[in-house]
């Protein structure tokens, strides 16, 4: 991407955002953004698709915030508190686009397109979150991970949109609270995952061991065999 095409595109989210920080979302149309970030709707659309996809790069546009300011300086601390340094970081990258974000958040229900895009990109925000304060979203509890860590934060900042206390104590507590029931989910996860081990590897080795005429559900003489007999 040439230097003049990122900053339209930053242009347009800059706009989108202005706009939405005075107007309700579903009055936000495309062309009120092309204006205000001074493109054209063909440039428009060489950047984005929709206002949602908008969205998905504002959502970008914080991440990268969040990851140019992590350090190594809380890399013996617990897990916990190396998310809840990430996550609140987050929010303070947000913290310019409250008022946008409010009124966002009020209506963005009723347009299931830009919610989708939306929720795709909060999903690969908190992949880099996590990378972030260095926990692992590979292996078999990765996918809840990055499940659990977009629905903390989701219910984080529902209470920051609404916290105006400069000391943010009621999104800390929330935060700190929701972080500590995932930890006890993800806990729940590996016992019930380790639990039931032995029972997918004989799974497995029965599977494996009826060869691949009997996986294709046929017996050797080519009569159909019943297909419950391979669970």
């Amino acid at each position: 991407m040439t230097s003049e095409a990122h900053a339209k595109r930053k242009a347009i989210v800059e706009a989108l955002m202005d706009l939405a920080s005075r107007r309700r979302w579903s009055e936000i149309e495309i062309k009120d953004i092309a204006q205000a970030a001074n493109v054209s709707l063909a440039e428009f659309s060489d950047a984005f698709p929709s206002k949602g996809a908008v969205l998905g790069a504002f959502s970008r546009q914080i991440d990268r915030t969040v990851l140019e300011g992590t350090t190594d300086e809380l890399a013996k601390e617990p897990p916990r508190d190396r998310i809840f340094d990430v996550m609140m970081r987050r929010l303070d990258a947000l913290a310019p686009y409250k008022p946008a974000l409010r009124r966002i958040a009020k209506e963005l229900r009723f347009d299931p397109l830009s919610l989708a895009a939306l929720s795709r990109a909060a999903i690969n925000s908190q992949r880099f979150m996590l990378s972030a304060a260095n926990i692992s979203t590979e292996g078999p509890l990765g996918a809840l991970k990055l499940q659990g860590a977009a629905l903390v934060f989701a219910k984080t900042l529902d209470t920051w949109l609404h916290d105006d206390d400069p000391s943010q104590a009621k999104t800390m507590a929330r935060l700190d609270k929701e972080l500590r029931r995932g930890e006890r989910m993800l806990e729940r996860a590996d016992d019930c995952r380790r639990l039931t081990a032995p029972f997918r590897a004989f799974g497995r080795a029965v599977i494996e061991s009826c060869g691949p005429h009997r996986r294709r559900g046929r017996t050797k003489d080519g009569e159909a065999e019943n297909p419950a007999a391979t669970i």
